[in-house]
């Protein structure tokens, strides 16, 4: 090998020398470093958008009576998706783009609710108004984004980069891509998606039932229109009370007031409230069904129980869970009684809830091989009925959900309230039954004189109707469930003495029907007593 042979270097390795030069110069280049510096600024704006949007882009807006939530969060598919806790969601493929919109319905405003019921129009208003709501809400939403968007890649580009330029850039870039996006989603609108929506939760059976919940909204706005007369006739009714010549109740004499099945009714609270202010309640009994699944987001209901502002007294029923009950007794004036005993104005109350939460009764206890109903409803009234025995006072009141409940009661208290059935009715509890005679004891002699045996006590049984009218489930028929509760009078001895009946028309009906009834004025149903059994 030559000396300059040796010195040479192999064409293979001049080649690669060549490459990495050529390729050191494009990268030191002023042209690539422009696009690293692009590329950074892109990513930086982006993350920062992404980061802004994720965390504040949301907006409170008032959806007629509805508070609701609306945020904006990035998606590769768009659409739209509303939460009706406790029911479920429903999703709408309403736009394409990367941007993905959320509304989450919040609980009933009660001022706003009570509005609407004191307007004749207000329904109907709410219906018109809730369109222009909604539009409003998205676009305040939209401008927020935006900001929002631009302002975060800003931040997060001065941290990152420490220069005005660059930061501008990014600011830049993050308010062309965000407005870009909602291009997009506006381009790609389709307000038809409404009528396709997807159900999931419990809502995944409402096409099923689409046909009822269009009847319940049309009686629904028929019958909200009558609301108002309706509840400002109880003054009208309460003025006449006195001319009544049949029962005139003293100055000591204790006003109790029943309600019972409100189930979610938000007119039920304005209707309690006038009732206990013009006929001078002194407590308010709840025999229970106080909403209609007993999850978690009904528990906002009850907090209307402090503004009645007397003793609020409950048990629970079978569509009240332990979470309802649990909510009911943080309320200041509330008392909740699960086999327990209390003490209102001189009256001694006993009460237990019911032992089933069965809300959904869409299926018998026979499909579901579950025959342990009515047991459970009888142990449950022997356990209160155990507890009025061991009370050192005497139980002027016994308070129960299910009326099957209490028989076991018969005889130890003079009054049972119940609810459930949402009718109401008045009878007079089967005796109890007298135990079979023991066969051994008959040949002993009989003694010479025994005292005579003391008469039992007779327990009266009063159901109550449904307060809240049953609810939604009482608009399905063409009239709706008449809204009931009864105004209890009771004397210095703690005894009943009379009680009003009042209904709230339904309808097409504008009044209300009271009906005053004197304690032992008109017999009652009495029902026969049980056969015993050996």
């Amino acid at each position: 090998m030559t000396p300059d042979t040796a010195a040479t270097p192999p064409a293979w390795r001049r080649r690669l020398s060549s490459t990495a030069r050529l390729t050191g110069r494009v990268l030191r280049s002023r042209w690539t470093r422009r696009i690293r510096t692009a590329l950074a600024v892109g990513l930086v704006s982006l993350v920062g958008a992404v980061i802004g949007v994720m965390l504040f882009a949301h907006a409170s807006i008032n959806v007629g009576p509805f508070s609701a939530e609306m945020s904006v969060a990035p998606s590769v598919h768009g659409g739209t998706e509303v939460d009706i806790p406790p029911l479920g969601s429903l999703h709408l493929d309403s736009h394409r783009g990367p941007l993905h919109l959320k509304v989450a319905l919040g609980s009933l405003d009660q001022s706003r609710t009570e509005a609407l019921l004191d307007n004749p129009a207000g329904i109907t208003s709410a219906g018109d108004r809730a369109v222009d709501e909604v539009v409003d809400g998205v676009s305040r939403l939209g401008l927020r984004t935006l900001g929002l968007a631009v302002l975060s890649a800003l931040i997060l580009a001065a941290l990152v980069f420490r220069d005005v330029r660059r930061t501008a850039a990014a600011g830049v870039t993050a308010l062309v891509v965000t407005a870009g996006s909602f291009g997009v989603a506006a381009g790609t609108l389709r307000p038809d998606a409404i009528s396709e929506p997807r159900y999931e939760g419990l809502l995944i059976n409402a096409p099923a039932v689409v046909g009822d919940a269009r009847r319940i909204a049309d009686n629904y706005g028929r019958y909200a229109e009558q609301l108002q007369t309706i509840v400002s006739n109880v003054s009208r009714v309460y003025s006449t009370i006195s001319a009544l010549p049949v029962y005139e109740p003293a100055g000591n004499t204790t006003r109790l007031l029943h309600v019972s099945d409100l189930h979610l009714n938000p007119s039920s609270w304005g209707l309690i409230r006038t009732v206990v202010e013009t006929f001078e309640i002194d407590a308010v009994i709840d025999t229970g069904d106080i909403v209609d699944w007993g999850s978690g987001a009904e528990t906002s209901y009850v907090s209307s129980i402090p503004s009645i502002q007397v003793p609020y007294i409950y048990v629970r029923g079978n569509h009240d869970s332990t979470a309802i009950q649990a909510a009911v007794a943080r309320q200041r004036n509330a008392v909740v009684l699960d086999n327990a005993i209390t003490e209102v104005d001189g009256l001694t109350i006993a009460g237990i809830g019911d032992p089933q939460f069965t809300p959904d009764k869409s299926e018998s206890n026979e499909a579901t091989g579950d025959n342990a109903g009515p047991e459970l409803l009888t142990a449950s009234g022997e356990t209160l009925a155990a507890t009025v025995r061991g009370s050192a006072d005497k139980v002027d009141i016994a308070l129960v959900h299910d009326p099957a409940m209490a028989q076991p009661l018969s005889g130890l208290v003079p009054l049972v309230l119940a609810g459930h059935r949402h009718q109401r009715s008045v009878s007079i509890l089967p005796a109890p039954a007298a135990p079979a005679p023991d066969p051994s004891a008959s040949a002993s002699p009989a003694p010479a004189a025994s005292a005579p045996a003391e008469p039992l006590m007779t327990t009266r049984l009063m159901v109550e109707g449904s307060t809240g009218g049953a609810g939604l489930r009482g608009l399905e028929n063409d009239e709706p469930t008449p809204l009931a509760l009864s105004v209890l009078y009771f004397d210095e001895n703690n005894e009943l003495k009379a009680y009003d009946d009042i209904q709230l028309g339904g309808t097409g009906e504008s009044n209300v029907e009271m009906q005053r009834n004197v304690v032992g004025l008109a017999p009652e149903e009495s029902p026969s007593p049980t056969p015993s059994t050996s």
